[in-house]
């Protein structure tokens, strides 16, 4: 069943165009589908933050299995409080956990909550600001950490090489539809691990009105 989902899917597809008397594009396909996911605001924790907001020696527990293998969101999630005393409950954990701690959120949650965020790769925290975090087993501060994460594409060697980009380098996601767009310096994270998947946050996923059938195509800048 599952070997016919990219047929269903083109089908979809392709009654979708019929229906708004579009053309459907017919994209260069690669060694691997390209999946293009919006990741909502989330946070990364050291283990060291999980016992502090959990409790000690707790750990992380699988709430459902991400894209990149080994990568999960977590049931447990905090609340952040920003500047203006402003919350943000829920916030989802993904794990595991990491060398460092790091938020994520889109510019509108950002400016709701009163911060003044940079855009940065995943991973670049210097000279970012803070936040306060609550568990429910304590509070955490931390002095670095918040960042808007530039939209970036996981890849595999195979997929580099097919694209003809390497780690590091950017590519553009042309996003069809009636709310078609190009998204522009979307950074090449390349290694074997990885599978073909192009992260946009909330604020980019509604500008495009992102779906599960939304066509994409990566194009080299």
């Amino acid at each position: 069943m599952t070997e016919n989902i990219p047929n269903i899917e083109r089908l979809i597809r392709q009654a979708v165009y019929k229906e708004l008397s579009l053309d459907a594009p017919v994209p260069v396909e690669g060694p691997n589908p390209l999946v293009v996911n919006v990741s909502a605001r989330h946070a990364h924790l050291t283990k060291e933050a999980v016992e502090v907001l959990f409790g000690k020696g707790y750990e992380l527990t699988v709430h459902k299995w991400l894209y990149q293998e080994g990568q999960f969101a977590a049931k447990e999630s905090v609340t952040l409080i920003g500047p203006r005393s402003r919350i943000i409950s829920n916030l989802r954990i993904l794990g595991p956990c990491r060398s460092d701690n790091q938020v994520e959120l889109a510019l509108t949650d950002a400016r709701a909550l009163g911060f003044e965020v940079p855009l940065r790769n995943s991973g670049d925290v210097k000279g970012t600001p803070g936040c306060m975090l609550m568990g429910p087993a304590g509070f955490l501060e931390l002095d670095h950490g918040v960042i808007r994460a530039s939209r970036h594409a996981h890849m595999h060697p195979a997929d580099a090489k097919f694209y003809g980009v390497k780690d590091k380098e950017f590519m553009k996601l042309k996003v069809y539809g009636e709310n078609a767009m190009i998204f522009e310096n979307v950074l090449c994270r390349v290694d074997a691990a990885l599978k073909l998947e192009v992260h946009i946050d909330t604020d980019e996923g509604n500008a495009c009105d992102m779906g599960p059938h939304t066509l994409c195509e990566l194009v080299v800048e």
